[in-house]
């Protein structure tokens, strides 16, 4: 792995945007929720499919970007890393932040609102990545260069896996992943509320969807 100095651009700042951005399209999207609901009704069986999904997709998302950590572990802007899971995709973290995206709207018992969570999460962490890329190809060159071209953005490649001897683990940053992850969780008893709301008809539905 090759090493580089800091330089003017800060990721942390993209970062911030992209949160800034995420807020916002999840406001867009809750807001939806509170006028929509599943087709069934709140206790059909399509609706309590769907959880049940979405909760083993955000369990699956919480664990994988705590696998991820594992690999990056803070070094982004130092080093470039391309073992373990960025063998296989370029942005392993984004990829199980999809997961968790999907889990988060399938709370809300519809399908439809779920994959709108995944395209709001897909459409904004492109725009970060396109920046991210950027900075890393100025840092690294000929390397980040050449890691681009062997390995996809997003979807996985499983033929590419390879793997580290030795890994160097901060646990501070694997903890803080976790702890980030768990939030997806907040989004079970969100929409329990919501759905009390719709059933007692103190939430007016508007429309329903698969």
């Amino acid at each position: 792995m090759t090493t580089a100095a800091p330089t003017t651009l800060d990721l942390g700042a993209v970062q911030k945007i992209r949160k800034v951005a995420v807020l916002l399209a999840l406001l867009a999207l809750i807001g939806a929720s509170l006028v929509t609901q599943s087709i069934g009704g709140v206790d059909g069986r399509w609706h309590e499919t769907v959880e049940a999904v979405g909760l083993a997709a955000i369990v699956f998302s919480i664990v994988g970007r705590a696998w991820c950590t594992l690999y990056i572990g803070g070094r982004k802007k130092a080093d470039v890393v391309d073992t373990g899971p960025y063998s296989l995709t370029r942005n392993p973290l984004y990829v199980f932040s999809f997961f968790g995206a999907f889990g988060v709207g399938a709370q809300s018992g519809s399908a439809a609102i779920a994959i709108g969570f995944v395209l709001a999460a897909l459409l904004i962490f492109r725009l970060t990545v396109a920046r991210e890329e950027a900075f890393l190809g100025r840092e690294f060159g000929e390397r980040y260069a050449a890691y681009m071209a062997r390995t996809p953005r997003f979807l996985p490649d499983f033929r590419l896996w390879r793997d580290s001897e030795e890994l160097t683990i901060r646990p501070s940053l694997f903890l803080l992943t976790l702890r980030d992850g768990m939030v997806f969780l907040l989004a079970i008893p969100f929409f329990e509320l919501i759905d009390m709301g719709q059933a007692d008809h103190w939430l007016k539905v508007v429309a329903h969807l698969p």
